[in-house]
């Protein structure tokens, strides 16, 4: 037997060379461990190719290989690729919910002794969540090598169908017409995908959006070079990442979150991993007994994406919340999960924020995020048009509010803020095109009076409210303001021939701008 796998090979996909990425991780590690190999199984090491021959049973040295690279700790999958004897459970655990939620989702994939509760840590502050998984006593991996084998324990030199465990999404489409519609692969390629779970990441994901349409993230980084992915996928803060760490809100979040780790220079140039690719796995109307694939696409951050998508991280964090009951859950952020999505598709970050916010409820748990929101629209690099659009929406905010609380308190009644929000956020849904949305705009801004942005740049603004390609993204903005607003109003406007620096004069007026 002599398998030669080399990255550069033109068949390969990104979950091939993923693959050999996990093989030569694997075989690095049994070096490291000094474990004996059969007489006659060797492997060479380079940064492209990973060589792997034997002068034996071609049988008992895959039998060999496999039996030592997919092992059990405890009940949960370990593997001597990613050094699982000294992982500490809780990543341990994210691994094996991950491989089982994504490649041996199919109970037939694997042999179960039932389902543990265990706790564990979610970080510093002593918290502490309950996490279910499967105890397993076997899984698929572990018997693969008569699969690749003859009958007279040779390599086998023709092509072997491809299950859906090998390759997530690579199934049969049809069972009347599995001849046509199945999956094949080159022993040496399936050996390779057999290896992929090694080198890839897992996320779990708490989407307020999908439901259970995805569960799983799965991430396949694009390998580029061996030996320096495997010193990224081997550093201390990847191994001593917590629970927590391995929970993202969508495919978007998943992705952006892998290739931000520490740095984006850090990722792309020291360890060369440029981009990756996300697939989801959920449940399904017309499939409800497994997870199917529900989306996939490959992510790629250049610095500006990943600065913007850091800040969103830093802004806008999971919570860890306690129930009435006592029990210990993480809440994901949905802006995260809107800011995330649109960046890991190189839209702007608050692209289609009117049409994913189309419900009272999506709009008040978006609100709950409004000084997140607020630090994204200070820090992240984006446009002076568009940062002095939401100015103007906050400015106008600002007085209507002001001029509510002035009515009110004459009579004595406190100012309903939330009915003004409200009829702002369905007058915005009902803008289906430029003419209604300018007629909304017009409305809203004359109301408020004076609006000092608008006065200084109306003739940048005017580009964005009067240009047919620009009203969707107007309306975007305009709710992103509604949301973020954190300010407070005042009973009278600004007047115009007013000296800009007379406070006195303004009676106080404090914009949340600063």
């Amino acid at each position: 037997m002599q398998i030669e796998l080399d990255l550069a090979n033109p068949n390969f996909t990104l979950l091939h060379r993923a693959g050999v990425a996990g093989l030569w991780m694997t075989l690095q590690q049994l070096t490291k461990e000094k474990v004996n190999p059969p007489e006659g199984l060797i492997w060479e090491l380079t940064s492209r190719k990973v060589i792997l021959s034997a002068s034996g049973s071609d049988q008992i040295a895959l039998e060999w290989l496999l039996k030592e690279s997919f092992q059990l700790r405890d009940g949960l999958i370990a593997l001597r690729g990613i050094n699982a004897k000294t992982m500490r459970k809780d990543a341990l655990a994210i691994v094996h919910k991950g491989i089982l939620g994504t490649f041996l989702q199919h109970n037939s994939t694997h042999k179960s002794t039932g389902v543990k509760t265990e706790s564990f840590s979610l970080g510093e502050d002593g918290q502490e969540i309950l996490v279910n998984y499967k105890v397993l006593t076997s899984y698929v991996y572990q018997d693969f090598a008569k699969n690749l084998c003859d009958q007279k324990g040779k390599f086998l030199s023709k092509s072997i169908p491809v299950a859906g465990w090998l390759n997530p999404g690579a199934v049969v489409r049809h069972i009347a017409f599995s001849a046509h519609t199945s999956f094949e692969e080159f022993p040496e390629s399936a050996l390779a995908l057999l290896f992929a779970p090694v080198a890839c990441y897992y996320y779990i994901l708490r989407s307020k959006l999908r439901d259970k349409r995805a569960q799983y993230a799965l991430v396949i980084p694009e390998v580029i070079n061996l030996e320096k992915f495997a010193a990224y996928k081997q550093d201390i803060h990847q191994r001593y990442a917590s629970y927590q760490d391995f929970n993202a809100t969508s495919l978007g979040d998943a992705g952006l979150r892998f290739l931000t780790y520490e740095t984006t220079a850090k990722t792309a140039n020291l360890f060369e991993i440029p981009r990756c690719q996300v697939v989801t796995l959920g449940t399904v109307a017309w499939s409800t007994q497994q997870k199917t694939r529900t989306d996939l696409y490959l992510v790629e951050a250049d610095a500006k994406i990943c600065h913007n998508y850091q800040i969103c991280r830093d802004e806008m964090c999971d919570r860890i919340v306690v129930n009435q009951k006592g029990q210990t859950f993480i809440s994901p952020s949905f802006a995260r999960e809107l800011i995330a999505e649109n960046l890991a598709r190189g839209q702007a970050w608050y692209a289609g924020i009117s049409e994913q916010v189309n419900s009272q409820d999506l709009f008040k748990m978006l609100t709950y995020e409004r000084g997140g929101l607020y630090q994204m629209i200070q820090k992240v690099e984006w446009s002076e048009k568009e940062r002095l659009f939401v100015q103007a929406c906050h400015e106008a905010l600002y007085y209507t509010y002001g001029k509510l609380a002035d009515q009110k308190s004459q009579s004595s009644e406190l100012p309903n803020f939330d009915k003004v929000n409200t009829k702002i956020r369905t007058g915005l849904s009902r803008c289906k095109n430029a003419e209604t949305f300018r007629e909304f705009i017009v409305d809203f801004w004359s109301r408020a009076g004076q609006i000092p942005t608008l006065k200084a740049h109306w003739e940048d603004l005017m580009d964005l409210i009067m240009s047919e390609k620009y009203w969707k993204k107007s309306r975007d903005l305009t709710l992103l303001a509604l949301a973020s607003y954190k300010g407070k109003g005042v009973s009278k406007p600004e007047k115009e021939d007013k000296d800009d620096d007379d406070s006195e004069d303004q009676g106080g007026i404090e914009f949340p701008w600063g």
